[in-house]
This record gives C-alpha cells, structure tokens and sequence, in this order.
C-alpha cells in the first residue's frame, strides 16, 4: 500500500511530544515532529496545568507536521497521564485551569471517602488500586471544599478528552482513561455513579464512555484552517498512556487467552501487570493493592504500580546539584562494577516518594535496617536497580497467583528498556526471560490504534506483528540463580 502518516501527541507530566507513523502496509517507522516542555504552575497555593499553553503547544507540532508531511496524514490522537480533567459549565465555558494530580487538596481525602464508604466498599464497584490522587479523591475534595466550579459543571472530561474536545469540538470520555477515575465500574462497564452519589459528587456532567479506535470525526473547521491539516480525522487511542503502551508490547498470541506473559512499562514509574480479558475484583486483588485499568481491544490491564527508575533520577540529580554531572551509560557503568546484592531496599518505601536527598535516603534505610550502607555513587544505583529486579519479582509471584497460572515472559517496554544492566537484572532475579523493546512504546501504541481503526491493520494482535517486523527487540535470559534467591529472602524481609 501507498505509505500513510498516523500522528500520535503523546504528552507526559514533564514534556510533550508529536510523532509521526509512517506505515507502508509492513513496517512502521517514526519521525518526531516537534516536543516540547511540560509540567504543573503553583498558583494561590494550588498546583494546575496550563492548558491554555498545552494547546498551543499542540497546535504548533500539528503545524509542523503539516509543513512536512502535508496530505500524507490520515489521523491524529492524543494520549497523557491518567486521573486529571476539566470541567466545562454552560456553553462548554472551560472552567478554570485543570488541577494537578499533585496538588496537596487531596491530602486525607481518602479517610474522608471511607467515613461514608468502606475500603472493601470503593473496590468492588471500581476495582482500582488506592492511590490519594485518584480522580475519586479529588472530586470528594471540591465537594467537601463547596467548589463553586464544581457547582457549575455541566461536562467532565479527561486531560486527552479535553483536546480531542478542543480539535473536534466533541466531547466524550474515552474508556482507557475513564478507568483510572476510581469510579468507573469494571463489571457493569458503567460510571459508579450510585457511589457518587452517596458521597454528593454530582453525575450529571458525566459523558459517554467510548472505546479507543473511535473515530470522532474530522479537525474542527477553524483548528484545520490554522494548523494546514484538513481532511484530517481525530482518532482516539488508549488515551491513557500506559494502555498505549501496552497496545505496543510486541507479544505473541491472542487477547482473551489466560497469559503467559507481563509487561513492564519501565521509566520513571514501573507499571507492572498482565492483560486479562475480564477484571479481576477479589479480595486478593485488593489486599495485594493490585488495580484493574481499560487497555486496547477491550481488555483489562491487571497491574500494580512501582517506584521506577525516579530512584535514579533523583540520585543523579542531586549528584548534578552538587558538580558531579554523570552520564546515565556513566552511572550504569559504576553500578555495573560495584558489589552485587550488598544491600536492598524497598523501592516503595514512603521514604523514597519525595525525599529531599535521594541518595542519603537510599543510604538511611540501608542503616536503619542493619545493612552495608553504599559508600560510593555506584554502590547506590546498584543497590537501587537491584531492588527494582527485586521487586519485578515480587510483584510477578502476585500477579500469577492473580491469573491462575506461570508467566513464561516478560516484556518491558519504554526508556528503561535501554538500561541493559536492569533489564539483566530483571531476567536473574525473576527467573525468567526478558524480551526489552520498543523504547517508543506509549508513541507506538497510540499510532497503531489509529492504524486498527483505518482499518489498515486488522487488529491489536496483527499490530503487534507489524511492531516484532519494525523495531528491534533485545533479549535477556536469567542466570546466577542462586544468589538472588538468597537475596530475595532478605528482601522479603525488608517490606
């Protein structure tokens, strides 16, 4: 077939990109068009996104790509963080700057919603892991903070409905995104709004939820005259990034088979899970804090959340500050030759989420709990990326209790895939092989959904194929068993 362009706007909490697909019926190749910066203002005390700002942004890379590929581009979509939205009152009047999923209104919000549901209560109508940023618990904050705006809210949308809304002028409330709300229910394939109600949250505003590969129609006609794109379609993706990076995992098989293989989307958070094709809301899923999220092709993500590669980050950030500017390949290549499985963590420690000094907090905990404290900057990252080995394999023992049976694989897809010492790691302390790639993953993902939906691609497992044929995959099989399971014993005892 004649080469076609898809454009995904794929757009994390601190940058934003536009990347253009160029798929020519048997591989795919990608061209970045235009990225920019991105993160939260602090005003009045409150954290918000800037969309006005976001949407400039946007229509600047649409831009772009029309200037390079001009009548090539069949559709764009758009996919971000999950949680976050706007609300939109009488005539679709945007009502204030979106909140930040950090703003610190949702502090005790939790313990609020149990004085009138119950923990076990919130879990079988949404099947979602506690975490005091849900959308759920932002909500219960403007209704217990007698929000004026929330008074006024006759739409609710999603960060990505809000510019799908803005490039097509309608509104929906795509199904991959709805799910990390904290009231979509998972069984009846609804909005909880029975539960909303209890807590005073108005429903009203609420939309319909439409699956991704949904065509919303063509560029509104004022944003296709300014950006140069018309005849162009918006195309929803899994609009939550994570979704679309899973849509990109280039695994064997059929969806709705029990699995045989997890992911990990590894960058600064490692999501860990499976893709199931019915939710699983039981008590273990609950107790294990596990959460079951919309993916492609109507599938659940059954998955939990880790503290990723954040720990190194901030380590080579507080590094930087003090003149000691290493590359990451440097900062691996010290890991790599410091002691093995000296001292571990646990990644998801309290202590680890925001702290002032991550290497010193790294170090306190190996002191509190009576191990050899890293001296050096390599000793740290090792002690940091091994303890991510560690819990992958923690969480993995979980999840194949959760689904009834062995993983064989495990794929990680995303920028840490290029992190070859953790990805090792990985496949030793698991077990298990390792297969790491694509980098590009979320991008990759949203492209291909538009690709399904154009109908030049059959479906999610034949995108996965034209992924295996487009972009190489490296793989790891474990070794030196023993002393990670002697390892993961003192680990165990760590949490």
């Amino acid at each position: 077939m004649a080469e076609k362009v898809y454009l995904a706007v794929d757009m994390g909490a601190s940058s934003g990109r536009h990347v253009a697909g160029l798929f020519d019926g048997e591989r795919l190749r990608l061209e970045e068009i235009h990225r920019f910066e991105n993160g939260p203002v602090t005003a009045g005390g409150n954290m918000h996104w800037d969309l006005l700002r976001q949407w400039t942004d946007v229509q600047r890379g649409l831009r772009k790509a029309a200037a390079s590929l001009g009548g090539k581009i069949v559709s764009v979509g758009v996919d971000t963080w999950g949680v976050d939205f706007g609300l939109l009152g009488h005539n679709d009047e945007l009502l204030g700057n979106p909140y930040h999923y950090r703003d610190p209104r949702t502090a005790g919000m939790m313990d609020e919603t149990f004085k009138t549901l119950s923990r076990e209560e919130v879990f079988a109508e949404t099947g979602l892991q506690f975490m005091e940023l849900n959308t759920l618990y932002q909500l219960v904050a403007m209704a217990r903070g007698n929000s004026s705006i929330l008074k006024a809210a006759e739409s609710f949308l999603m960060i990505p409905d809000l510019f799908h809304w803005l490039l097509t002028g309608r509104k929906a409330n795509e199904f991959t995104n709805a799910t990390t709300t904290q009231f979509y229910n998972p069984q009846t394939k609804l909005w909880a709004t029975g539960m909303l109600d209890r807590l005073g949250i108005p429903t009203g505003m609420l939309g319909e939820i439409v699956p991704p590969g949904t065509n919303l129609g063509p560029l509104r006609g004022d944003v296709a005259e300014a950006t140069g794109l018309a005849g162009v379609s918006v195309v929803l993706p899994g609009t939550h990034d994570t979704a679309s990076a899973v849509a990109a995992v280039p695994a064997i098989g059929e969806i709705g088979s029990r699995p045989d293989w997890c992911y990990i989307s590894s960058g600064t958070w490692s999501l860990m899970g499976a893709e199931v094709p019915q939710p699983v809301v039981t008590d273990a899923c609950r107790e294990l804090n596990f959460t079951n999220e919309g993916g492609v092709g109507g599938t659940i993500r059954l998955l939990k959340n880790i503290a990723g590669l954040w720990l190194v980050q901030e380590c080579r950030r507080i590094w930087k500050a003090a003149g000691d500017d290493h590359s990451w390949s440097e900062l691996v290549r010290l890991a790599a030759a410091a002691p093995a499985l000296a001292s571990l963590i646990d990644p998801d420690h309290a202590s680890f989420l925001a702290p002032k000094d991550m290497p010193e907090a790294i170090r306190q905990f190996c002191r509190d709990t009576n191990q050899t404290v890293p001296a050096s900057e390599g000793a740290v990252i090792r002690c940091a990326l091994e303890s991510l080995a560690m819990r992958y394999r923690q969480v993995l023992g979980w999840l194949e209790q959760l689904v009834g049976g062995r993983i064989e694989t495990i794929h990680i897809v995303g920028g840490g895939t290029q992190n070859r010492l953790l990805c090792q790691m990985a496949a030793d302390a698991s077990g298990r092989r390792v297969l790491a790639g694509p980098i590009e993953a979320t991008a990759i993902g949203n492209l291909m959904m538009q690709a399904v939906a154009a109908g030049d691609v059959a479906s999610i497992g034949e995108a996965r194929q034209v992924i295996r044929r487009s972009f190489p995959l490296d793989q790891y099989e474990p070794a030196q068993q023993g002393p990670w399971d002697e390892a993961f014993g003192r680990f165990s005892k760590l949490l």
